[in-house]
C-alpha cells in the first residue's frame, strides 16, 4: 500500500501530546487517488490428524522453513513466497500472508491465491492444515511466541478480561486494504467502510464455536476483538474529522509495550498522550515509539496511510475472494460508494447485533441483500475475468437467499 509521507526522524523525542497528534493525523491518512489494493490472509493452524491437539512451535518452524519470521525462528531470512507474500506468525501460531499492494485487482487475486496454495502445501508436508474459521473452534488460547511484544500485550489484555488472549491466540481474520483517497474523499471512504461493516460481518461470519462449544455469536471472533480493549477495539464515532479523531484515540489508548530492557510491560494506566506530555520523567517517547504504539491498536478499520479493513472472519479455502472483491467493488467509484452508504443505512452501527445474530438480524439482512445486489453489479469494475465475477455474484446471492429461505420456512 501507499507509504506515509516524510516524517520526523524516528529517534527524535516527541515534545508534547499535541505534537504526537499532529504526526498521527499526517501519517495515518495519506491522501491521493485511490489506486492500490492489498489483502492479508490469516489462519489458525491445526494438526491434520487431530485439530484439538496443541500446536507445537517447532513443528510450525519446520513447516515454514526459510519463510518463517524471526519472531518464530531467530535469525530466519523470512524469504517471501513465490508471488511475493511474506509469512508472519501471530502469538498463538496463526499464520498470515501479506503480499505487495497492487493497482491490478486480477493480479492481486491471482498472486494471493498462488501464495495461499504454496503455504497450504508447506503446512501439509508437516502434517498441518490451515483452519476454516475466524476463531479456533477446538483449543483454548495458548501463546507459543515468546517475544517481549506479545508477553507485554498478553499481560495487559489479561487484566481486562478473557477476550484479549482469545484475540491474540485464537482468532484469524481476512484484511482488505484500500487507499484513503483524495482529501475530499477520505472522510466518505472512512464512513462507508464502517457503515457497511455490520452487513459484511454478518455476511461472512463463521466463528460461532469456541473450544467445542456454541458461543451464541455468529462471529465470536468479532466478540473477542471488540472486547479486547474497549472502547479502543470497538468501532469509533463517525461524526468528526477521521484523522483528528483517530489521532485523539491513539493518544488516549493505553501503552501496551514500553520497549525498554528485557521486559516491555508498561506502567498500568499509561496512555501515549500522557507519556508524550512527560508522565515518565526522563523518558520521552520517540516517533519510533509512536509508530510502534500505533501497531498495537486494533480497531475494526485501522488507518495506516491506507485503510486496513479488519472486521472480516477468515474464510475457508478460496472463500476470501468474494468478500475481497465485494469490498473493492463497493469502494471502486464515489458514485457506487454513495449508493453503498444508502444501502447500508438500515444496519449502520448495528455491529453487535450483526456479530451475535448474523443475517438473522432483520435490518442487517436487508442491508446485506442491498449491498450484495449493488456490489454484484459493480464487480466488473474490479477488472477480474467475467467467469470469476459471475462465480462471486452467485456465491454472494446464495448467502443472502439461503438466509431468506431459512427465515421464511
Amino acid at each position: 500500500m501507499t507509504e506515509p509521507g516524510s516524517s520526523p526522524a524516528t529517534t527524535t523525542p516527541i515534545g508534547s501530546r499535541a505534537e504526537a497528534e499532529g504526526y498521527v493525523a499526517m501519517v495515518c491518512f495519506k491522501h491521493g487517488p485511490p489506486q492500490l489494493h492489498g489483502v492479508e490472509l490469516e489462519w489458525t493452524v491445526h494438526h491434520a490428524d487431530d485439530p484439538h491437539r496443541p500446536l507445537d512451535a517447532g513443528q510450525l518452524s519446520k513447516a515454514l522453513g526459510v519463510h518463517a519470521p524471526a519472531t518464530l525462528v531467530r535469525g530466519s531470512p523470512q524469504l517471501p513466497l513465490g508471488r511475493g507474500s511474506l509469512v508472519t506468525v501471530e502469538p498463538g501460531g496463526q499464520v498470515e500472508i501479506s503480499g505487495p499492494a497492487s493497482a491490478s485487482v486480477p493480479r492481486l487475486i491471482e498472486d494471493t491465491a498462488a501464495d495461499a496454495a504454496e503455504l497450504t502445501q508447506l503446512l501439509s508436508a508437516a502434517g498441518l492444515v490451515p483452519g476454516d474459521h475466524g476463531l479456533d473452534a477446538f483449543r483454548p488460547p495458548r501463546r507459543i511466541l515468546t517475544v517481549p511484544r506479545y508477553a507485554a500485550m498478553e499481560r495487559a489484555f489479561a487484566q481486562l478480561g478473557p477476550h484479549g488472549p482469545r484475540m491474540m491466540c485464537s482468532t484469524a481474520g481476512l484484511q482488505v486494504c484500500l487507499d484513503a483517497g483524495e482529501p475530499g474523499q477520505a472522510a466518505l471512504r472512512w464512513r462507508a467502510l464502517h457503515d457497511i461493516g455490520p452487513a459484511m460481518v454478518a455476511l461472512f461470519a463463521n466463528s460461532r464455536h469456541r473450544t467445542g462449544s456454541d458461543t451464541g455469536w455468529a462471529s465470536a471472533r468479532t466478540e473477542a476483538t471488540f472486547g479486547t480493549c474497549a472502547p479502543f477495539t470497538e468501532p469509533p464515532p463517525l461524526d468528526e474529522d477521521p484523522a483528528a479523531a483517530w489521532a485523539r484515540t491513539a493518544m488516549e489508548a493505553p501503552v501496551l509495550c514500553l520497549r525498554r530492557g528485557d521486559s516491555w510491560e508498561a506502567p498500568p494506566g499509561l496512555t501515549f498522550g500522557a507519556w508524550a506530555d512527560g508522565a515518565l520523567p526522563g523518558d520521552r517517547p520517540t516517533y519510533d515509539d509512536l509508530d510502534y504504539h500505533l501497531s498495537t491498536l486494533f480497531p475494526p478499520v485501522r488507518p495506516r496511510g491506507y485503510l486496513e479493513v479488519r472486521y472480516l472472519d477468515a474464510q475457508q479455502g478460496d472463500g476470501w475472494i468474494a468478500p475481497t472483491l465485494l469490498l473493492i467493488a463497493l469502494m471502486s467509484d464515489p458514485a457506487v460508494t454513495d449508493q453503498a452508504l444508502a444501502a447500508a443505512a438500515p444496519a449502520s452501527g448495528r455491529w453487535f447485533p450483526a456479530a451475535r445474530e448474523g443475517l438473522d438480524d432483520k435490518p442487517v439482512l436487508q442491508a446485506a441483500r442491498d449491498l450484495v445486489e449493488l456490489g454484484s453489479r459493480a464487480l466488473e469494475r474490479t477488472g477480474v475475468p467475467q467467469e470469476l465475477t459471475e462465480h462471486v455474484a452467485t456465491r454472494l446471492h446464495c448467502i443472502v437467499d439461503d438466509t431468506h429461505r431459512r427465515r421464511a420456512s
